[in-house]
């Protein structure tokens, strides 16, 4: 399919129809001019969302470090020597405390993550508690968990869990390069289970991990092509951590970051995309370039499990302006 059809696809997208992705249209469509690549964005982004509101998340880890996972780019895992001490699960009520804070500063979602491989039956009852202690607060709820089978969706959406989220990372190809202790389709079965289970999927990647533009855009083929595209599609920027295997990793280039955050709302018009980790590191021009190409999601707060983030004075100083405003909170 030519870019001219794939584009004309994508707009009907907006209208109901999901098109199916060639990883050859996706790259010919990534590598127009870059002028009318984020104008064809804008003008996606436009058909499905404000142009100027911007859904602020709040992240926090419940459980940090000594996972078992051996990710390449993560400083919680057990195999790496990033001077993180592992935690115990944190108590569910200093958790509803947390987020009733979140709330108050405007965050709308809340998302718990926990260093786990997959979530073991004795910690959840706490798991659920926080689910339905958090959605009690008027917030959307998120966790990142690991692995879930059926039964474990199941009872996190009975709890009220909104969204589940769980990356993909990179492409099929280049997975093995990352990670060795759980498969790509091992991924797959996860988002599986969780859409079955009538949660709404969050699920994108990370760029930067010495990966190829091909990886990148195969990556977003993937997610496009899902039996639904992901509702939330996390965009992360490698923040190279001493003491893991890609701390020395070579950063991408910003042009390159915002046409893949271009290439992902057009590929997946209805998905809220998410500038996730690496906003540290970008300037107030290149996150400016990213709203512009379609990203509408951010996390708030001083940290991002355990990496940096922007401070929420800055952001606010940044959305002043460009004229942004927090998106407002959906009703319960």
């Amino acid at each position: 399919m030519n870019v001219e059809l794939q584009l004309n696809a994508a707009l009907g997208s907006t209208r109901g129809v999901s098109p199916q992705w060639s990883r050859e249209a996706a790259q010919a469509i990534c590598d127009l001019p870059f002028n009318d690549l984020l104008f064809q964005a804008q003008t996606i982004h436009r058909e499905n969302f404000d142009p100027n509101r911007v859904q602020l998340s709040r992240l926090l880890s419940i459980k940090t470090g000594g996972c078992p996972e051996d990710c390449g780019y993560c400083s919680q895992s057990s195999h790496h020597q990033s001077g993180l001490k592992a935690s115990k699960l944190m108590e569910v009520k200093r958790v509803i405390a947390e987020a009733t804070k979140a709330r108050d500063a405007g965050a709308t979602r809340y998302c718990m993550g926990a260093a786990w491989r997959n979530p073991k039956e004795r910690d959840m009852e706490a798991v659920v508690a926080m689910v339905e202690g958090v959605k009690a607060l008027g917030m959307e709820t998120c966790m990142t968990l690991g692995m879930l089978d059926l039964g474990q969706a199941q009872r996190l959406k009975q709890a009220g869990l909104d969204y589940y989220n769980h990356n993909i990372d990179t492409s099929e190809r280049y997975y093995a390069e990352v990670i060795s202790t759980r498969t790509f389709a091992d991924r797959l079965d996860t988002l599986a289970n969780v859409r079955d289970s009538g949660m709404k999927v969050c699920c994108g990647g990370i760029v930067g991990m010495g990966e190829e533009k091909a990886d990148r855009i195969e990556m977003l083929v993937t997610l496009a092509n899902l039996p639904e595209p992901p509702d939330s599609v996390p965009i992360n920027m490698l923040i190279p951590i001493e003491g893991t295997p890609l701390g020395e990793a070579e950063p991408i280039e910003p042009i390159e970051f915002v046409r893949t955050i271009a290439l992902a709302r057009i590929m997946m018009p209805k998905s809220h995309v998410r500038l996730s980790a690496g906003r540290t590191a970008m300037s107030d021009e290149m996150q400016a370039l990213c709203f512009f190409a379609g990203a509408n999601s951010i996390f708030v707060g001083d940290t991002l499990l355990t990496a940096e983030n922007p401070g929420e004075d800055k952001d606010s100083a940044l959305f002043r302006r460009l004229g942004i405003k927090p998106m407002e909170r959906e009703a319960q």
